[in-house]
């Protein structure tokens, strides 16, 4: 007999039903007539509470019933006695796939900080805390495949391993295979990386966007989602050096369009959240973030404020007095910045129309001649939780731009190429799904949004 869900045998409908439950022992208590052990797999939040007989199971058999085991238990599923569930089991079977050291076992019945579950990554999931980040992360990862499939998307796999930097920010993670100790060099003395695997300097990806632009020049919409690499020395909550990103890239789509797709998006997957993680969301609400869900409600039920970067400064310099970093047109936005305008307008803000120097290459430039259509959607507390534009597809003004920030044409002339064959207009952005998942939680560290985080000095389990 195959066993059953502790999220289904919750259900009401199972009363009278005999089933089976397999799990992990969560907690245990009780006297000589009668055990109480709360039951959990992973399904749900919630436990199953079995009622079990010592008399009818065997003492001996309960004694190696600890937090921890994982069992096997058949009964049948009655209405609750006890309150906070609407059934339990009456156990008439009952043994031990594998038992845990009630002496050792860290997940004890307590208080666990998250600082010291990071250190336990290989258990956490087996905590109520994690358990319920990890489900709404299941959820959240279907919810973008869904969304972007029933509007016409295509799945696009961009490559991992990669000689372009797209963001030119020069912090990414070396793939070579090429001896440490002892590399071949050149006649000049560099390392010679014509020796290496792939015959050039290759690295892991900081984002799949060029390759992606590359797709949608053939099937108009399609989006990547996997797996990317910052080689950045940084250790706030912010931060991790492998997350996984986002990015659509549309074809005649503009900026206007741009930012119609990023907010019909968030507003989707957190009403996604809202109709099907019900249980797990309002266990975070009130374990760690009372405000989560009146938050999240707030983003789906408001639109969007959209203006542009120069618009936001004229905002932001009478409050320069309140501000760490002060700032002026030309400077890039600071979180402290951007958490003031989510905070003066009530919500999420999308800006617009940045100074072309402080963003990258390939964003279309205005007539304007200083702001490129760049597009950066704010959140309230997370700051910065999308970043596109419009893209240039101009194969004069991309070169000239190029050259400007001393990009060689030869590393990207098959990026280049787009613009030669047929070229369109077409816009994109990326979304930082760990910062996606960091707003839905209500966590304060995204250490605690991904299963296994990658951080300096940490590339434990």
């Amino acid at each position: 007999m195959e066993h059953t869900l502790v999220k289904e045998l919750l259900n009401a409908a199972s009363i009278g039903k005999h089933a089976i439950a397999k799990g992990w022992v969560r907690t245990k208590r009780g006297n000589k007539n009668v055990a109480f052990v709360a039951l959990n797999d992973g399904s749900t939040i919630h436990n199953l509470q079995l009622v079990i007989d010592p008399n009818q199971m065997g003492e001996e058999l309960l004694k190696r019933i600890s937090t921890g085991a994982c069992i096997r238990a058949a009964g049948n599923i009655v209405a609750s006695q006890g309150s906070g569930q609407a059934t339990e089991m009456q156990v008439t079977e009952l043994s031990i796939y594998g038992e845990a050291d009630a002496e050792t076992y860290p997940l004890q019945k307590k208080g666990h900080t998250l600082e010291f579950l990071r250190e336990i990554a290989h258990l956490r999931p087996r905590t109520n805390t994690f358990g319920a980040v990890l489900r709404i992360r299941h959820n959240m990862a279907y919810a973008i495949n869904k969304y972007f499939n029933d509007r016409g998307f295509f799945y696009l796999h961009t490559p991992i391993i990669t000689g372009s930097d797209a963001e030119g920010a020069g912090e990414m993670f070396r793939v070579s295979v090429l001896n440490a100790e002892n590399p071949p060099r050149n006649e000049e003395g560099k390392i010679d990386y014509t020796q290496d695997f792939f015959g050039k300097e290759t690295n892991l990806t900081v984002s799949g966007q060029l390759e992606g632009e590359l797709g949608a020049m053939a099937l108009g919409k399609i989006y990547t989602f996997g797996p990317t690499f910052r080689a950045e020395n940084s250790n706030t909550p912010r931060h991790l050096a492998e997350f996984w990103m986002i990015e659509p890239e549309m074809a005649f789509y503009d900026i206007h369009d741009n930012m119609d797709l990023a907010e019909d998006m968030l507003k989707y997957l957190i009403q996604y959240a809202l109709d099907n993680c019900k249980d797990d969301v309002e266990f975070l609400n009130n374990m760690y973030d009372k405000e989560l869900l009146a938050r999240l409600q707030s983003v789906v039920e408001k639109p969007f404020k959209r203006m542009s970067y120069t618009e936001a400064i004229d905002v932001l310099i009478p409050h320069n007095n309140q501000f760490e970093f002060k700032t002026e047109w030309g400077t890039d936005l600071q979180k402290e910045h951007e958490n003031f305008l989510v905070s003066h307008f009530g919500g999420p803000v999308i800006l617009t129309d940045y100074p072309k120097h402080i963003k990258a290459f390939y964003m279309k430039q205005n007539d304007d001649g200083k702001t490129v259509r760049a597009m950066d959607v704010l959140f309230p507390w997370i700051g910065e939780i999308i970043g596109g534009s419009q893209r240039e597809e101009d194969y004069t003004k991309l070169t000239t731009r190029m050259a400007e920030m001393n990009i060689p044409e030869h590393e990207l002339w098959w990026y280049l190429d787009t613009r030669k064959f047929g070229a369109c207009p077409h816009a994109g952005f990326g979304l930082g799904f760990e910062r996606l998942v960091l707003f839905v939680t209500g966590m304060s560290n995204i250490r605690d949004v991904i299963p296994f985080p990658r951080t300096p000095k940490n590339a434990e389990f």
